[in-house]
């Protein structure tokens, strides 16, 4: 892991230097000229931000150059792409990743070489947008960093006390402004380029803030820690039409698996562990009773294949899920063994496209069969690929999963005294279960030093498409009872009513290791 911070020093020096090469009136044009279109270079050039934590830290200043690691680059790089196409974003971080430093600093940049922009920030308090000399507010962040660029870079004219006053920023030479606004009269002041809901998961009355900036810019951009399922925030989080960057914690150069463990320990040992899971995994069912697969278990699974030290074996499934209607997607798993290979998921193409598309998947990458949910609109998967084995000569062991069949064995005893049909209402509840079940061993193997057999493991890689969203899914359902006690999946008429979407990425990989009947290739 590269050293983090750097070393403030050189970086000073290097600034120092590069003002004394910008002294006459040509070479600032020209600098003005190249950071008007070059956000990122601006920002790490001249631009300050402060941590007052870092008092107490020999030779590291509180106020420093602000220096960014490469998914704060990225960030910038996605402002950019929303304005220019006009789309809604949301930021979804972990605890103290410079989310809100790096969208002030990029106010700055639009205020100063945007002529006629308005920026609009936003939270859910008033003192949190703006308190004089309170760097945890936004608009003394802002102050901040305008009050430490070169002279060179700021508007003619500038006055603090005239220009740069409460909840305002305005530039006397362009007319860009940065307005600010609190609680329900977010939205309320008027038209703007983009604007910014700082920590908006925690909004009290987040439809009546949604309603008033409908009209009143086509780019509002979310930026939050998670808090939970249902809000308005999740909702857009999982729309599948906002666009979404996730700032993780492993994307922080100074944070390993060393810092997070210190950290968690001292969450659990304050009694504090659910704050922890929201802020730091990002966990939005850290709150919710009764989840089907606790986040932490599915946590722990991310390159547990490195952790414990185990591959690819077994059997080589397909699982396709495919979509119901509406906003709904397809979704396709690709596992070998414990080895989750792949994840996709996507929105166009009928069923015979999306069938034609697994099989191709499927057959190109060695799979010994592909399972797919044979309810409703999967029911001609089949037929098609029997056509389309005739017509390449490619066959497939080809498999229907029905969620709502009998389970699979149900003479077999699932624990001593208890059946598979007394523990489970059908066949997508033993699915889900027994997923649940590699999840909970892979925990406690790396948790709690437990060994199994590792074909009874799973993994998850850290670099596989659809990760963030696979393992959000995997959390998402409930886990209920029937009147005998046997165990049934959460509804997803049920999910949609508490505003959670159809986990399909899961529902696509629970089909790669449900069990089979008479099969080499059962895994229940």
């Amino acid at each position: 892991m590269a050293k983090w911070p750097r070393e403030f020093t050189p970086v000073f020096m290097e600034r120092q230097q590069r003002f004394r090469k910008i002294k006459d009136l040509g070479m600032q044009k020209a600098a003005w000229h190249y950071y008007s279109t070059h956000p990122v270079e601006f920002i790490e050039h001249w631009c300050c931000t402060y941590d007052p934590r870092n008092a107490s830290k020999k030779g590291v200043p509180a106020l420093m150059p602000f220096l960014m690691f490469p998914k704060q680059h990225e960030l910038i790089h996605f402002y950019m792409g929303l304005i220019d196409e006009e789309e809604d974003g949301l930021i979804e971080k972990a605890r103290d990743m410079g989310a809100s430093w790096v969208s002030v600093v990029f106010s700055v940049w639009l205020w100063l070489f945007r002529p006629g922009s308005s920026v609009g920030w936003g939270s859910r308090k008033e003192i949190l947008v703006d308190r004089r000399g309170d760097p945890d507010s936004i608009f003394e962040k802002l102050r901040m960093v305008i009050r430490y660029l070169p002279p060179f870079l700021l508007p003619e004219g500038l006055n603090e006390k005239l220009h740069l006053t409460h909840l305002k920023c305005i530039n006397p030479v362009n007319g860009a402004t940065i307005v600010g606004e609190a609680g329900d009269s977010i939205g309320r002041g008027g038209r703007k380029l983009i604007y910014f809901k700082d920590e908006s998961a925690h909004y009290e009355r987040a439809e009546l803030i949604e309603a008033s900036l409908g009209d009143n810019t086509n780019v509002q951009v979310d930026i939050s820690s998670v808090n939970g399922a249902g809000n308005v925030f999740y909702r857009k989080r999982h729309s599948g039409i906002t666009k979404v960057f996730i700032m993780d914690w492993r994307d922080h150069p100074g944070k390993d698996q060393e810092w997070y463990d210190k950290r968690k320990e001292k969450a659990v040992a304050q009694g504090l562990e659910h704050i922890f899971a929201q802020e730091v995994d990002r966990d939005y069912d850290s709150a919710v009773e009764g989840i089907f697969i606790p986040a932490k278990y599915v946590k722990a699974c991310i390159d547990a294949h490195l952790k414990l030290g185990f591959g690819a074996m077994g059997s080589k499934m397909v699982g396709l899920d495919l979509a119901d209607e509406g906003q709904d997607s397809n979704a396709l798993a690709h596992t070998h063994g414990p080895m989750v290979l792949n994840m996709d998921e996507w929105h166009d193409g009928d069923t015979i496209q999306t069938t034609i598309k697994a099989y191709n998947y499927a057959v190109e990458n060695g799979a010994d069969m592909l399972r797919y949910d044979n309810i409703g609109m999967g029911s001609t998967v089949k037929a098609k690929v029997r056509e389309l084995e005739e017509k390449h000569g490619r066959k497939i062991e080809v498999l229907g999963f029905g969620a709502g069949s009998g389970v699979v064995n149900p003479d077999k005893d699932y624990v001593e005294g208890k059946k598979n049909s007394d523990m489970f209402l059908n066949a997508k509840a033993q699915a889900w279960w027994l997923l649940r079940d590699r999840c909970l061993k892979t925990y406690n193997a790396i948790e709690l030093g437990y060994e199994y057999p590792h074909d009874e493991l799973i993994s998850f890689p850290s670099e596989m498409p659809h990760l963030n969203d696979l393992i959000t899914e995997l959390s998402r359902p409930k886990r209920e009872t029937d009147d005998v006690g046997r165990v049934r999946v959460e509804k997803k008429e049920k999910m949609k009513k508490r505003g959670v979407p159809s986990p399909n990425l899961a529902d696509a990989l629970i089909m790669c290791y449900a069990p089979i009947k008479k099969s080499l290739y059962h895994f229940g």
